[in-house]
């Protein structure tokens, strides 16, 4: 198997890189600096050609939107599998990820842990069980993650907002703010080297419940990309989840 690792040089890419070799999966690193760690190395401004060339099972991708739906492009060209890890799409680029997945298959996810998929689960489960309840989210990460809140936290809003009548979106409290029906708190920390956790509470009927999900290592989410660069090499073209990866393994 071959994987395209876009963002080579970055901390996720170095990740996916370095699982990579030891699962014994060949890589192609795309790197605007030197990338020691690969089998082959390319710029990105070359990555359509070394792909004419070099075909490749899928393409994982952790980098910023503006570099992802390039990478994206020359996918369709190719006809790449592409596996986004990317997070912080506008509209437009998400209907760039929409027209690609038309082409090709596209799997796009905020988060590969398979505990996160869990305590989606979970999130959804309480909300429907403890209808009129209040619920705050905090989520942290480290001091360079660029959107906020993280696109976990987002999936865990979108999932809320699914289940309850919950749907304004509080974010952080400062002076005389008491709290109104349908609100759910929304507060983004950044700090020091934290790979990720979030943290969902929900308070009423004189209790308080707490689902958390907390990453120890980047390899986590590496794991997962390649485990759904595998899933989804030859499927046929469409987008995809990562849910549905953890279901069929």
């Amino acid at each position: 198997m071959t994987v395209v690792v876009t963002g080579a040089s970055g901390r996720m890419g170095r990740t996916v890189l370095d699982l990579a070799a030891e699962r014994g999966v060949k890589t192609i690193a795309v790197s605007r600096s030197e990338t020691a760690d690969a089998d082959t190395a390319c710029h990105p401004e070359d990555l359509p050609a070394v792909l004419s060339e070099q075909p490749a099972d899928a393409l994982v991708d952790f980098t910023v939107p503006a570099a992802s739906v390039e990478f994206l492009e020359a996918c369709v060209d190719t006809g790449t599998p592409a596996v986004i890890g990317t997070t912080g799409f506008d509209e437009a680029e998400l209907a760039r990820i929409d027209r690609a997945s038309e082409r090709i298959p596209v799997l796009r996810a905020a988060n590969f842990a398979r505990g996160v998929q869990a305590l989606l689960a979970l999130v959804r489960e309480a909300a429907d069980s403890l209808p009129g309840y209040d619920v705050e989210l905090t989520e942290t990460h480290h001091n360079g993650k660029r959107d906020a809140p993280s696109g976990t936290a987002t999936t865990l809003l979108d999932a809320i907002e699914e289940t309850t009548d919950a749907t304004e979106r509080v974010h952080g409290r400062e002076g005389r703010q008491p709290r109104s029906d349908g609100e759910i708190g929304v507060h983004v920390r950044r700090a020091g080297s934290v790979h990720g956790e979030h943290e969902v509470l929900f308070a009423g009927n004189d209790e308080v419940l707490t689902l958390t999900h907390r990453a120890e290592s980047r390899r986590v989410f590496a794991a997962g990309a390649l485990d759904a660069a595998a899933w989804l090499h030859g499927r046929d073209a469409g987008q995809y989840t990562f849910s549905e990866v953890v279901e069929d393994r």
